[in-house]
């Protein structure tokens, strides 16, 4: 069996600056590590000394793909913090918001990033002439998916209308309904790509590993993207969400300016296979058979098959946005009153954002001021898992050329969708 000496200098297709190094010897792994060399970043240091209110607009510019999910996280710690319960037309405008997000952010995924390695290719651009209307359905739907997020948080990319205790201003509701025919054609356009993955082969590989995503023991039986009140884990079961740093259990490795995580096992995974295994009864219908039409059975180990899942939250994304329109088309909008008591305590908030859950904390003084912060995010969180994924699918590919054994190891970093500039929030330094 050849040595393998691979060294990837930057992954392409994937948020942020990551590489890939494993060298074996005699079939033995000598070295494997997926290094994470984005320029560290300082939100929490930049958070103290803010205003309450201040905090969800710094916060979300963590991310410009997940800036809806940071949104929604800060303000449900916020809303943790202050002892306030949203109402009801607060929530179903926040729930469209964030759908918005997923929808845009998966078929970026898929369509844009994953969709390449499947069809033999390097990008997306030659699929114009190969596959010319799959990518005009991934035009459309992420257009989509970025009109929702402008039309209710006020742009496409960092919403601006979401607030505490409700929103600074209303969409207009003849907009909302305006969108039901886009979103009715967006179930074809998803229909015929559920038709050309049907025609992929995943690469066959299995590693069981321990799910985690948020929870809402609570609430109506919704898909526990946008609220929770705990976490569950396949290990582990239910835990309140105010223990979530038992779960994330940060730590730093000598390879990664980004932290990893454990809880029952060595890692855990978070994301849109993991709520799919965890929480497949709660998906609309149409989801769920889409999740059929692609072989998606729970639970499912083959990481690969995080590309399917987010197709299978994309459908769900879609119908649920049609049921919150039409509810708050019989409800209609209307101005409400949002104070917010301002004391001191800390508040807990979380969402289960496109590549995981999401969790923010935040403390302040008597005055509203911030005196400390919290964020853990997701790809922090998946990081070791990736790595143990590879280390256990290298050993079953060292037949392969070494080529093909790259591009493997390249893919199934791309398929956990890492957003690796988001997650640098660790940094080690030496005085002398």
């Amino acid at each position: 069996m050849p040595d393998v000496n691979i060294n990837v200098h930057h992954i392409t297709r994937l948020e942020g600056h990551g590489n890939i190094v494993v060298n074996t010897k005699n079939g033995e792994i000598e070295e494997l590590r997926l290094e994470i060399v984005e320029s560290p970043r300082f939100f929490e240091a930049m958070l103290r000394g803010r205003k309450w209110d201040e905090a969800t607009h710094i916060t979300c510019r963590i991310c410009g793909i997940c800036s809806c999910g940071h949104t929604t996280a800060s303000l449900n710690a916020l809303e943790n913090w202050a002892g306030i319960e949203p109402s009801s037309q607060t929530k179903k405008l926040r729930k469209l918001l964030f759908n918005g997000e997923q929808i845009q952010s998966h078929v970026l995924h898929v369509l844009y990033l994953a969709a390449p390695d499947f069809l033999g290719v390097g990008s997306v651009i030659p699929l114009i002439e190969t596959h010319k209307e799959v990518v005009l359905i991934a035009l459309r739907l992420k257009r989509l998916g970025n009109d929702l997020c402008c039309l209710v948080g006020g742009r496409h990319v960092h919403p601006i209308a979401a607030a505490v205790n409700g929103f600074t201003k209303l969409p207009k509701l003849a907009d909302l309904v305006a969108l039901r025919p886009r979103l009715e054609a967006a179930r074809a356009d998803l229909a015929a790509v559920v038709g050309v993955l049907q025609t992929l082969t995943l690469p066959q590989f299995e590693r069981e590993t321990e799910y985690v995503a948020l929870n809402q023991t609570e609430g109506n039986g919704e898909y526990p993207w946008q609220w929770g009140d705990s976490i569950l884990s396949s290990e582990a079961g239910l835990i309140p969400l105010e223990e979530y740093r038992s779960v994330t259990n940060e730590y730093l490795v000598d390879h990664s300016v980004a932290k990893h995580t454990k809880h029952k096992r060595d890692s855990y995974m978070v994301g849109a296979l993991s709520r799919v295994n965890l929480h497949y009864d709660k998906l609309h219908p149409a989801a769920k058979q889409v999740a059929e039409a692609l072989g998606l059975s729970v639970p499912t180990h083959n990481p690969f098959m995080i590309n399917l899942a987010q197709v299978v939250e994309t459908v769900h994304a879609v119908a649920h946005s049609l049921q919150m329109i039409d509810e708050l088309e019989a409800a209609g909008l209307r101005e409400e009153d949002r104070s917010v008591p301002v004391k001191a305590g800390t508040g807990i908030g979380a969402a289960d954002v496109p590549r995981g859950i999401l969790f923010h904390e935040y403390s302040m003084d008597e005055t509203g001021t911030l005196t400390g912060s919290n964020l853990v995010i997701p790809t922090g969180q998946n990081l070791a898992n990736i790595e143990n994924d590879m280390r256990a699918l290298v050993p079953q590919i060292l037949d392969r050329p070494q080529e093909e054994v790259r591009h493997l190891c390249e893919m199934l970093v791309r398929a956990y969708d890492p957003c690796i500039s988001c997650a640098t929030h660790a940094l080690e330094v030496d005085f002398i």
